[in-house]
């Protein structure tokens, strides 16, 4: 996939623009993980669900099975 302006700087646009906010990686999201169930296997989006239940966060996600955990989506 190319871009037409780096990444970096599309980045810091849509934080700016929509107020998009990067989030580390907290231990209260890994203990989340526990109580999720198991209606998806891929590690990193079942982190991505459990930092979006901690932080009440909407996500941006294509992937219709993220709404059978009751998190706010939008795409």
């Amino acid at each position: 996939m190319s871009l037409a302006i780096p990444l970096k700087d599309l980045i810091l646009s849509q934080q700016q623009t929509n107020d998009v906010k990067v989030l580390p990686v907290e231990l209260e999201h890994v203990l989340a993980l526990q109580s999720l169930p198991s209606h998806h296997s891929d590690p990193f989006d079942r982190l991505l669900i459990a930092q979006s239940k901690v932080e009440n966060a909407v996500l941006v996600t294509k992937d219709k099975v993220f709404k059978k955990y009751k998190i706010k989506t939008v795409w």
